[in-house]
């Protein structure tokens, strides 16, 4: 496929409108993809070159190796175009970003072995409890199990939870440790209704050296206080809590909106069964579901928005979210989640039952939208129980991502 940007040079001076317009004009390609990738459980390699080269990957990592350093805004926009087409390709595109993100916030040293060399280097993060470590000299052993690593078969690198031990054996701390893709095994364990395409893997480490400058302590992180030497640079500033569940909720929103544009557009020419109507545009009963539908989806990304632009306003100014508003934006991320997975539904009940058609792309997107949404660090009413802890002053924490 051919396009437009085949032989732009990328640098870091684009901006978030054309990114995006970068994802559109990607849609026939990684649409025509999509049942391929879901049937290999991993994306498609010609998608995953048509992403590189169009930067797509690039979103989050710094302008020192190539990146655009753009803002939560973009990410979350640009995956939800990418989402139009394809919600595996979108949580791709989006948690690689995510790791990019990451791999910024780790001190410059951490930074040079990921991308120094490779500046195309790919980052995935997963975190898990399934682990082990021991101190060393210069740094830790690390043994264990990561579920689910999405995209974990285009990543070069991998952002994952380690628990930090003394010399007596005893868990001090957890940290989060870059590790290259080349120190670790996959395991292909993600056999699933929804997102296949996700290649959401388990990657295995066993006994792998992690040098100390390659973590990063998770309690400083979960304040917004990172590692890296380069505090100018506005991006790597948010809390990690909030930045965990607002790479998720892009793919959502595009899964939405090509639902619903796939409803509409057959509207015209699809009979409502065992009726009189000729068209479903007819019918006061689709009209109604329609307008519920797009509500629901707007209420989305109203909240959706209204999180990223707390997280790039805050990172802009130096300022840190109270503890309260990192825990709104944890409900607002929940609430977004929710009325995507509300508009599928209502959409599906519109179309009717060819909605379920293998040949009908509806199918996939409810899939992957059902299986999305079921991620811990989205779940609704986790996100409400947080926040309405918050409201009343408890102070229980049921998680440390806040």
């Amino acid at each position: 496929m051919t396009t437009s940007f085949d032989t732009h040079t990328l640098t870091g001076d684009l901006d978030a409108a054309a990114l995006v317009a970068r994802a559109r004009e990607l849609r026939p390609l990684l649409r025509a993809n999509s049942a391929q990738g879901e049937q290999d459980r991993r994306v498609v390699e010609e998608s995953i070159q048509a992403l590189q080269k169009a930067g797509l990957f690039k979103l989050l990592q710094p302008k020192r190796y190539g990146g655009f350093e753009t803002s939560m805004r973009t990410l979350v926009d640009v995956s939800a175009a990418v989402g139009e087409a394809d919600g595996g390709t979108a949580w791709v595109v989006s948690l690689l970003n995510s790791g990019a993100w990451l791999a910024g916030c780790f001190p410059a040293q951490a930074q040079d072995d990921v991308w120094a060399a490779n500046p195309g280097a790919l980052v995935s993060g997963v975190f898990s409890p399934l682990v082990e470590s021991t101190k060393v000299t210069g740094g830790f052993r690390v043994t264990g199990k990561w579920f689910y690593n999405s995209g974990s078969w285009h990543a070069d690198w991998a952002v994952l939870s380690v628990p930090v031990t003394n010399d007596a054996g005893e868990v001090v701390d957890m940290a989060m440790a870059l590790v290259p893709r080349s120190d670790l095994d996959l395991q292909e364990t993600w056999f699933v209704a929804g997102m296949r395409a996700s290649g959401s893997n388990c990657l295995i480490a066993t006994d792998v050296f992690v040098p100390e400058h390659r973590l990063m302590s998770v309690g400083p992180a979960i304040e917004g206080n990172f590692p890296t030497e380069y505090t100018e640079e506005l991006l790597y500033r948010s809390p990690l809590g909030p930045f965990f569940a607002v790479g998720m909720v892009g793919p959502q929103l595009g899964l939405g909106r090509a639902a619903l544009e796939i409803v509409k557009e057959k509207a015209a020419t699809k009979g409502v069964a065992n009726t009189v109507y000729a068209r479903q545009a007819d019918s006061v009963a689709f009209q109604i579901q329609l307008a519920q539908a797009t509500m629901l989806l707007d209420t989305a990304h109203f909240h959706a928005h209204r999180v990223t632009d707390d997280l790039d306003t805050a990172a802009a100014e130096g300022g840190k979210l109270e503890f309260l508003d990192r825990a709104r934006i944890r409900a607002d991320i929940g609430y977004a989640i929710e009325n995507v997975v509300k508009a599928i539904d209502v959409l599906l009940y519109a179309h009717g039952s060819g909605s379920f058609a293998e040949a009908n792309p509806l199918q996939r997107i409810w899939r992957d939208s059902e299986v999305a949404s079921r991620h811990a660090g989205i779940l609704p009413m986790v996100c409400y129980e947080i926040y309405g802890k918050a409201l009343v002053g408890s102070e229980e924490r049921i998680t440390p991502m806040i």
